[in-house]
């Protein structure tokens, strides 16, 4: 027994010091964390590095990610806490300022102070700009949730570099963006209603807490049909996942608003959400893809290679999103549905954009 004790009291004694250890390493490295470029009114050279990818990459491959997209000269706003810089704009518009002693791509852009900026599609002067803040905004904003979810305790310990985004996040979530802007070039009366659609989300999420378990069991499917590996078991996968659809929202008496506005925002953001992805996989697919020169010096650009990873990442996402509010669930069930299509229905990104036509419709389409 006095051994048993012994044994237990230097496991303990141990785990102690392997706890200690970890807390030290953890604050430590905590401290290496990237900090706010500087200065703020001007792009940082690393920024300017992955906004000139976000171009090169799409000029390169978007056409095939979706056609007509890739070639759509779009231009981009890239904010900080402080300012909103507008790139690639063909004339200085009311209210912005030319950036003096600065260049991107050898033209002048532009800036003014940020006033609540949005990673959208915005007007600037009567023209659609995709709006994404930097990457150091983007790890700043995640690492803030995270702190404000941990115990004061755990909160000043948490090893916050490994919540440290590549910079394909920042880049491919930039394209998303960008294809907002398509949306809005395009097929502009359809996004106009989905935008209009987000005011039912009230109404929505009070009936959704009733919905969970079912939505689980319809994400799953989904799940299941990306995960297929062949055609046809795919497409087994989707006749489930829509006869799932159909069962819960009869079950549960959605009204015809509250299906609408699912459809609407698996259109609006998970075709957004697809390309986002798809730029990505592309990109990591492309063996003879070169990066811009730029990027050599940063640290957390990887070369599109972490993209399986990326993938399984976002699947799990999609999967915990089924009992969680919030639009963002959306973004994952129609990014998934249009992946499917990408696999099993030819043509379908033109069909997609037509008047009454749902990701959910050219799937049950699927023979």
């Amino acid at each position: 027994m006095r051994k048993l004790r012994k044994a237990t009291s230097f496991g303990c004694g141990g785990l102690l010091i392997l706890c200690l250890a970890l807390a030290v390493i953890s604050t430590i490295s905590n401290r290496g964390l990237p900090t706010r470029p500087q200065p703020t009114d001007r792009l940082d050279p690393l920024d300017k590095a992955r906004l000139e990818e976000s171009i090169h990459l799409k000029s390169q491959l978007g056409e095939s990610v979706w056609p007509g997209w890739g070639k759509m000269e779009i231009p981009i706003i890239l904010w900080n806490q402080d300012y909103s810089f507008l790139i690639t704009y063909p004339d200085q518009p009311p209210g912005w300022e030319v950036i003096p002693d600065d260049t991107f791509f050898g033209q002048f852009y532009y800036r003014q102070p940020s006033d609540d900026p949005q990673n959208f599609a915005v007007n600037v002067d009567e023209r659609w700009v995709a709006s994404i803040g930097t990457k150091y905004e983007m790890d700043a904003s995640l690492i803030g949730v995270f702190q404000e979810l941990l115990p004061p305790v755990i909160e000043k310990i948490f090893p916050y570099r490994l919540l440290i985004l590549p910079s394909e996040v920042q880049i491919s979530a930039a394209l998303h963006e960008s294809f907002h802007v398509y949306q809005a070039e395009v097929v502009r009366q359809r996004l106009e209603a989905a935008e209009s659609a987000h005011k039912l989300g009230d109404a929505y999420w009070q009936a959704d807490e009733s919905m969970h378990d079912a939505w689980a069991e319809e994400i799953e499917k989904l799940s299941n049909a990306l995960a297929a590996p062949t055609d046809q078991e795919a497409a087994e996968w989707v006749r489930q996942f829509l006869g799932q659809r159909l069962q819960r929202r009869s079950s549960q008496g959605l009204t015809q608003d509250l299906i609408d506005y699912e459809r609407w925002l698996e259109w609006e953001e998970g075709l957004a959400k697809y390309v986002e992805l798809a730029i990505w996989k592309a990109a990591y697919e492309a063996r003879a893809y070169q990066p811009v020169d730029g990027l050599a010096n940063d640290p957390d650009f990887k070369r599109y290679a972490t993209f399986p990873q990326r993938w399984s990442q976002e699947v799990d996402q999609m999967k915990r999103q089924a009992k969680q509010d919030g639009e963002t669930r959306f973004y994952y069930t129609g990014m998934a549905q249009a992946m499917l299509l990408e696999r099993l229905m030819v043509n379908w990104k033109a069909r997609i954009l037509s008047e009454n036509v749902w990701l959910e419709t050219l799937l049950g389409a699927i023979e």
